[in-house]
């Protein structure tokens, strides 16, 4: 999943990162680098959090729709890649049956996207449940 984020940065300060499709969740960076690695981890512990409460979790928003909420300020916008499998506690095996077109299909788009079977298949699962959560 990739979340934009809007990083301004006043004169005498570090970069200010928002995550404008999660409230509450800010970052900083004392370098744009450091600010957009710092976000990332930002955004997962939101993540995490919300998972753990057993909220729904937010799809990213387009950056053209943000920006006009941001016309009036002085900043950029960014995309951050976020790894939702970094925050999964433990794996369990299952067994599922798929038609094998499908399944093809998975494993044909897994690899060019340089994902697992499994990877492809949680976040498709999680942006899925996002969206009609």
């Amino acid at each position: 999943m990739k979340y934009p984020v809007y990083i301004e940065k006043d004169k005498d300060s570090d970069f200010g990162v928002l995550v404008s499709d999660l409230p509450g969740c800010y970052s900083a960076g004392s370098t744009m680098e450091e600010a957009l690695t710092n976000a990332e981890e930002a955004i997962l512990t939101h993540l995490e959090g919300l998972m753990m409460d057993n909220d729904p979790i937010p799809l990213p928003s387009k950056v053209d729709e943000l920006q006009s909420k941001q016309k009036d300020r002085n900043g950029v916008w960014a995309l951050v890649e976020v790894d939702l499998k970094k925050i999964a506690t433990e794996s369990k095996r299952i067994n599922i049956s798929l038609p094998g077109s499908i399944l093809s299909k998975i494993d044909t788009f897994a690899e060019k996207t340089n994902e697992t079977r499994s990877g492809l298949l949680s976040k498709a699962a999680l942006e899925y449940i996002a969206k009609y959560d």
